[in-house]
């Protein structure tokens, strides 16, 4: 795995980071820092990156357990440390996962798969963050 990520220039912090699939993201930091908040922190990359490791892996695992999942949702809700480096200390994963039928311990045991054995970011986070998830389940119409 691959990316680049340049500075735009000498008028801000903002950063333009192309990863190895070819796609584009803008990054910016903070006013107090130097940015002009016209996009996502680098932080906050990581902790929506997590987020989308873990929840495909949801997905992935309720599909091949052929659950009829129709939704996911996934709000990630994090602490940092309030000296430098400021790692996160604690991260919340609260799914909500949309289908018919499905069974709670089906959802626990998709997340806790993810958790424990697939996502990468997830678990690489761990080490510095205490780890927690919940989830909800809404019936499909």
């Amino acid at each position: 795995m691959e990316c680049k990520v340049s500075w735009n220039g000498p008028s801000g912090m903002s950063f333009l980071a192309q990863t190895g699939s070819g796609h584009l993201v803008t990054m910016d930091g903070a006013p107090e820092g130097g940015g002009h908040n016209l996009a996502p922190r680098p932080m906050e990359m990581v902790l929506l990156g997590t987020g989308g490791c873990t929840a495909y892996d949801v997905v992935l695992i309720l599909k091949k357990g052929r659950a009829d999942i129709r939704g996911c949702e996934c709000v990630l809700k994090a602490e940092r440390a309030d000296t430098e480096p400021k790692v996160f200390t604690k991260i919340n994963f609260h799914f909500v996962v949309t289908g018919s039928g499905l069974k709670p311990e089906q959802v626990e045991r998709a997340i806790t798969l993810s958790h424990d054995k697939y996502c990468s970011a997830s678990i690489m986070l761990g080490k510095t963050a205490e780890i927690t998830h919940s989830f909800e389940i809404i019936e499909a119409a």
